[in-house]
């Protein structure tokens, strides 16, 4: 897949495609049914299939002070994206020029010009253009090509599939629901970072993640897998994590803290993948050390039993 950021040119054998629009954030299962259709018109035009998305995440330029919400950041975003058979995936720069374009100057200088679109896919409710004033029908008749707008996509118990119900679950501890609306449990992408070794003192070896701007769930204790890349395929590894500002030992610093089973490899630098399997507990704050490392054996027993009942490859 192609990634095109706000500074490069959409390569010219680009241009002419099946063009489908949206922040996906989370590129959840609704996302997947939008970009799937559009998937299926390219390949019926011949045509390439282009995503458009913005970043960062408009909610981001509108409202700078909000904490962490996303749950894909760019570049795990692109990563989702392109296991879906996407050619291209192009980044608009969500500043000041964009938030104050027009809904027709985002047709005919984005779409037209730019794209030279084919045919353009978006969800139900998408709307664009200062003050969300455009909508699928004006883009339709300003830009003179065919627009398909796809209905809400819901679960089989007829839960919509949302971003927004998605950090809910997330926020209340509760990753096996998140997960059935994503397709795949939610996952954190950061760098291996050093740490203060506590961990490794008391016979629990962590690897410290870097946490980026993702959303961040509810604190506590995690069954997890840790994906690594080897020869540009992903292993994926049973381990346990704690996410939170460990009240034990400082509880100043927020931490994604993974403990891989059976696991002795330098991590770090590398970048890690790690998909939240199951809540086990909120975080709590021990005496000291001897039953912090009682609670997490414990915890660790919880987390394999876990992990054996539910399918490798997150």
């Amino acid at each position: 897949m192609k990634i095109v950021r706000a500074n490069e040119t959409l390569p010219e054998h680009m241009r002419g495609g099946v063009v489908v629009i949206g922040n996906f954030d989370g590129v959840h299962r609704g996302h997947q049914a939008v970009i799937g259709q559009a998937w299926d018109l390219a390949r019926e035009m011949d045509v390439p299939l282009v995503v458009l998305t913005f970043e960062p995440h408009p909610r981001s330029y509108f409202r700078p002070d909000d904490a962490p919400f996303r749950l894909t950041p760019f570049e795990n975003k692109a990563h989702h994206i392109e296991a879906l058979g996407v050619d291209c995936l192009l980044a608009l720069d969500f500043g000041p020029t964009l938030a104050e374009m027009s809904a027709e100057d985002f047709v005919q200088v984005i779409l037209v010009e730019q794209l030279n679109a084919a045919h353009v896919v978006v969800g139900y409710d998408f709307c664009f253009g200062k003050g969300r004033t455009g909508n699928p029908d004006m883009m339709r008749e300003w830009g003179g090509f065919p627009v398909t707008a796809i209905e809400p996509v819901a679960s089989v118990d007829e839960e919509i599939f949302s971003s927004t119900r998605i950090r809910d679950y997330l926020r209340n501890g509760m990753p096996g629901q998140a997960a059935a609306l994503l397709g795949r449990p939610f996952e954190f992408e950061g760098s291996v970072q050093k740490g203060d070794q506590v961990g490794r003192t008391i016979g629990f070896p962590t690897a410290n993640v870097k946490l980026s701007d993702y959303l961040r769930p509810l604190y506590g204790v995690y069954a997890v897998r840790l994906g690594l890349e080897w020869n540009h395929k992903v292993s994926w590894y049973d381990a346990i994590a704690n996410f939170g500002k460990r009240p034990t030992v400082d509880g100043l610093r927020e931490l994604l803290e993974v403990h891989i089973f059976d696991f002795d490899e330098d991590l770090y630098d590398r970048v890690v993948r790690v998909a939240l399997i199951e809540f086990i507990r909120p975080e709590m704050k021990f005496e000291g050390l001897d039953a912090l490392k009682a609670q997490i054996e414990e915890d660790c027993h919880v987390a394999r039993r876990i992990l054996q009942t539910r399918a490798a490859g997150a």
